[in-house]
C-alpha cells in the first residue's frame, strides 16, 4: 500500500460507523467515508468536540453542520522529496470535500523524488508534466516544487482559480505553470495535433463527470482510451505516468494492466497499490482508493 505518512498538519484520528475523525491543521472535522464499515467505540474526544460535521442524507448528498469553523483556512505540507513547503487553502463545500485529498501526498513524494533526481542528474533538463483532472492543484504544486514545468488542466474554472490561489500561497506564482480550463480529452487531442510532448502524465479522473460544454465522462468507458491517447504525448524517454482511481471497480491490478499494455514500448516498470492514510488512534491504515504508477527504469 502507498501510505501518506509524512503529514504534520493533517491526521486521521479515528474511524467508526461510516465516518472518519480528522484534524486539518487546528480544526477537527467529521466526514462520511464508505470504506468505514466497522462500528468501534468512539473514545477519542474529537468525536464530541468537532469544528464541523458533514451529515449524509439518506436521499443522497448531505449538508455541513459547523461549530466554530472559519470559512477558509490553510495547512502546509513538507515532502522529503523537495525543499519547498506547499500551502493549501481549505474550505468545506458541497459533497463533504475541503479542496484537498491528503492521501495523494504519497504520490507527491514518489514523483517529486523522480523529478528532483532527474534535475540533479541534468540541471539543464526541462521536465514537462501534464496534470489532467487537476482539481485544486496538489499534484501540480508538488511537481512544480520538485522542479518541473507543469500544464494544469481541469474543466472547472473555479477549481483552476483555487489551484492558482494555492500556488500563490506556496510561493510558486512565478513558476512555469500553464493553467488550462478545458475538457481533458479534447485538450489531449489538441496537444497531439500541435505536436507537443511531455515527460510525465498525471491523471486523477472522476468516476463520473461533465466537461465545460456538457461532455459526459464515465471512467469505465473513457479511461483506457485516454491513457492510449496520452501515450502519444510522451517523449522518447518519459519519466513517469500516474493514474489515480477512486472507483471501486478499478482495482490496482486493472491500473497495472492498462499501464503495462499501453506503455510497453518504453523501458519501465509498473507498480500499483491501494493508497492509504494512517489512523493515529490504532496504528491501522484507512484505504482511500488506488494508484497505478509507471516509471522509467534507471
Amino acid at each position: 500500500m502507498f501510505i501518506a505518512n509524512n503529514w504534520a498538519d493533517y491526521q486521521v484520528i479515528d474511524t467508526s460507523a461510516g465516518e472518519k475523525l480528522e484534524r486539518w491543521g487546528d480544526y477537527i472535522l467529521v466526514r462520511p467515508d464508505p470504506q468505514v464499515i466497522w462500528d468501534t467505540p468512539k473514545n477519542e474526544k474529537g468525536w464530541k468536540k468537532m469544528n464541523g460535521h458533514y451529515h449524509r442524507s439518506s436521499k443522497g448528498g448531505g449538508e455541513w453542520e459547523f461549530f466554530d469553523l472559519p470559512q477558509q483556512w490553510s495547512i502546509n505540507y513538507n515532502s522529503p522529496s523537495f525543499d519547498k513547503t506547499l500551502t493549501f487553502n481549505l474550505k468545506p463545500f458541497s459533497f463533504k470535500h475541503t479542496g484537498l485529498f491528503p492521501e495523494q501526498a504519497a504520490n507527491w513524494d514518489w514523483f517529486g523524488k523522480l523529478i528532483s533526481d532527474a534535475k540533479k542528474e541534468n540541471p539543464e533538463r526541462t521536465i514537462k508534466v501534464l496534470n489532467l483532472f487537476a482539481y485544486t492543484g496538489g499534484a501540480t504544486l508538488a511537481a512544480a516544487a520538485a522542479g518541473a514545468n507543469v500544464t494544469h488542466v481541469d474543466a472547472s474554472k473555479g477549481m483552476v482559480n483555487w489551484a492558482k490561489e494555492n500556488a500563490e500561497s506556496s510561493g510558486l506564482r512565478n513558476h512555469p505553470i500553464r493553467w488550462i480550463v478545458d475538457d481533458c480529452v479534447k485538450f489531449v487531442e489538441r496537444e497531439i495535433r500541435r505536436g507537443n510532448h511531455y515527460d510525465a502524465v498525471i491523471m486523477d479522473p472522476p468516476s463520473y463527470g461533465r466537461g465545460p460544454k456538457g461532455e459526459i465522462w464515465k471512467i469505465e468507458d473513457a479511461i483506457h482510451p485516454l491513457v492510449r491517447l496520452c501515450t502519444q504525448l510522451l517523449t522518447d524517454e518519459p519519466l513517469f505516468f500516474l493514474i489515480n482511481s477512486y472507483t471501486t471497480g478499478l482495482q490496482p491490478a486493472v491500473l497495472s494492466y492498462m499501464l503495462s499494455t499501453e506503455l510497453k514500448k518504453w523501458n519501465g516498470h509498473v507498480d500499483s497499490e491501494e493508497v492509504g492514510l494512517p489512523v493515529s488512534s490504532n496504528g491501522l491504515v484507512l484505504p482511500c482508493g488506488a494508484s497505478g504508477r509507471w516509471s522509467r527504469n534507471i
